[in-house]
Parts: structure tokens; sequence; C-alpha cells
């Protein structure tokens, strides 16, 4: 057990968090990532900020350190190549004695896929927990969330990149404001990409296309349009299940969104800026 200030986490083995006073006195941690970062929120002079950190052990991470600080670094050139207001800022990066950190403004936003707070059935179940407390927003402020994704992913495709690791994880709602930020896009790369992992590639299974499940498949815009059709049926359908009684839209978008989850990539749209124009149009019927 380790403590900084009121707050107290796990790691596996001892680890110097001293570098950690200059941005601030910290207010909480994230330490259940698989990832092998470890995160916290800081506060200085009145300014919060979100510290990204690898080079620890955290207690669910079962590689090594070094290829998390890797990773992160890595990281910090795509946060600064896709800077766009739905995505987190950041501000900062440092390497520190055995590690490296990335420092971004904080957003007071609600991860929807809290998994450290609320496991399995809880997410979908609990009162309390955010992807509850969003599916039970109204369909418009959802739609709004949408619009955010496929502005944001238009804006990444202009920008000859594509998506990896997008998931229902990678969005933060503010249910006081209404307001939404993407985080959490480290392993997003320059296009064009192939799947070059395998079966375990980066993703949720809740969202992967099949080519993320295929060694030497491509990793393109047409991937990111099925990640994200996925992610739609996720906030405003029946998430794995894809039938039109689950969705809460009208039938045209429900068009529009089943295409663009077809496991053939060929019936699917593209490109996002397809997806997202066939998406306006029926939105606006």
């Amino acid at each position: 057990m380790k403590k900084i200030g009121k707050v107290e986490f796990e790691l596996q083995e001892e680890h110097n968090f001293n570098w950690l006073e200059q941005f601030g006195a910290v207010f909480c941690v994230f330490d259940q990532q698989d990832s092998g970062n470890i995160s916290f929120g800081v506060e200085k002079a009145g300014q919060k900020y979100f510290v990204k950190y690898a080079g620890a052990k955290p207690i669910d991470f079962t590689g090594k350190p070094e290829d998390a600080i890797e990773r992160l670094k890595k990281a910090v050139p795509v946060y600064q190549a896709l800077e766009h207001p739905h995505l987190i800022k950041l501000v900062d990066y440092i390497s520190v004695e055995k590690g490296y950190a990335a420092i971004f403004q904080w957003f007071e936003g609600e991860c929807l896929h809290a998994h450290w707070l609320f496991g399995g059935p809880e997410k979908y179940t609990n009162p309390e927990s955010p992807f509850y407390r969003f599916k039970n927003l109204t369909v418009e402020k959802r739609l709004k969330v949408i619009d955010a994704i496929f502005s944001f992913h238009t804006y990444v495709e202009s920008q000859k990149y594509v998506a990896v690791d997008f998931y229902d994880g990678s969005i933060l709602y503010d249910f006081k404001n209404h307001e939404m930020k993407i985080c959490d896009i480290d392993f997003y790369r320059e296009s064009p990409s192939v799947n070059d992992i395998g079966e375990d590639f980066w993703g949720s299974n809740r969202t992967k296309s099949p080519e993320e499940y295929k060694m030497g498949a491509p990793i393109d815009a047409i991937t990111n349009v099925y990640n994200i059709g996925a992610v739609v049926f996720g906030l405003i359908g029946g998430e794995m299940d894809r039938a039109f009684s689950k969705w809460e839209a009208d039938q045209e978008l429900y068009e529009v969104a089943i295409r663009a989850v077809e496991v053939n990539r060929d019936k699917r749209y593209s490109t996002v800026k397809e997806f997202c124009s066939a998406w306006n149009s029926a939105l606006n019927q």
C-alpha cells in the first residue's frame, strides 16, 4: 500500500512518487488499469491536472514497466497531432528517475466505462454508474455526444491517423454541464496501419471489428467506421445486441448505424467522413 496525502493505492512493488509534489496535492488516483499506467488528479493554485504515469507496477499490470514507458512516450506526439476541442488537452510531459509522465488539463467528467467502480453487470444496473446515468439521459443529449465523436474522428481521419482502442472507456461525460471529452487515445496511429498483434489487438471486445482479431489485417478508416458504429450502438442501442427493438432513435439512423457494423468490410462506409455524412443526412430528415 502506498499513501500520498490522503490518497491510498496499491502497487506490486515499492516506487518513488516524490516527483509528483511539483504538480500539486493529489486528490484522487486511478490505479486499476491493465495498461501499466497509474494516474492522479492533482491540484495546484486552484488548477487541477490529470497526471498519467508509466514506470511503476500497478496491481493489475502483468507487463514490463519499460514497455509502458515506451508506449506513453509514443503517445505524446499523438495528442499533439490530434489536439481538438473534444480531446483532453495535453499541457506537459516529463521524464523522471524511473518513469515518464504526461500531464493533462483536468476535465470534470466521469468515464462511461468506470470498471474500477462498477464492474460487470453493475455498469448497466447500478443507478450510480456513469453508464447507467448516461443511458437515462434524453436521446437528444446522447446524440450530441455522438456528434462530438464524429467531429473528433473525422478530424483524426483528416490528419491521416486511425483510432485504435476507441470504446466507451474513452468517453468522459460531465453530467452537470452536459459536455464530453475523449481521453486515452494513446494507441491511435498514423495511417495506413495493420494489425501487428493478432487476436489480442488493442480494444474492447464490444467494439472491435473482425479485422482487429486478425494478424496482418488492415487497420484503417473502414475499421474506424465499425468502431464508431459499435460505440453508437452502446450509447443509443443494445450494445452488442443490435436489434432494432433495442434502438432508441429512429429507423433512418438505425439503417445508417447497422451498415457501419457490417462484418464484411466492403459493405461498410469507406471513410468516417462518409459515415458522418450519412448520419447527419438521416438526422436532418
